[in-house]
């Protein structure tokens, strides 16, 4: 599937690559692994792992739905996509709390997750839409 991709020119983007929630979401993520580094060992396959899981599946989330062969599964993925960036930030939120990591260290990884978030919101609403357009053209086409 190459449309329901919105780009600065709202073109159809011809892969998940051109997605910029897809750039953006894959720049996120090495600061989210970044920040497991200052976790103490003990949560090396806790809390460190979890985290970095969920950010890895935003981008991985939009990518598949991107291949998926509808408009409708590709705003589940989405959907997906942006709970996954949800549970990463709770587990960033969680890091805090534990004292592994300050305010300040995660404020850059935090501002980044609500642009994406917002990012995937806006394509989703866009997707949404030109499934209710694909719908209506095909009622109107079986009338």
């Amino acid at each position: 599937m190459n449309d329901g991709a919105v780009g600065a020119s709202h073109r159809p983007a011809r892969s998940y690559q051109d997605l910029h929630v897809w750039q953006r979401s894959m720049d996120w993520v090495p600061l989210v692994y970044q920040l497991t580094q200052a976790f103490p060992s003990v949560e090396r396959f806790g809390l460190a792992q979890q985290l970095c899981r969920a950010a890895a599946s935003v981008p991985a989330n939009i990518a598949e739905g991107h291949g998926r062969a509808s408009y409708r599964e590709f705003a589940r993925f989405l959907a997906v996509a942006k709970g996954s960036l949800f549970e990463a930030e709770t587990f960033i939120f969680l890091a805090v709390r534990l004292g592994y990591l300050n305010d300040a260290d995660v404020a850059d990884a935090l501002a980044s997750s609500n642009e994406i978030g917002r990012m995937l919101t806006s394509l989703r609403a866009s997707v949404l839409r030109r499934l209710a357009q694909h719908s209506e053209q095909h009622t109107a086409t079986d009338s």
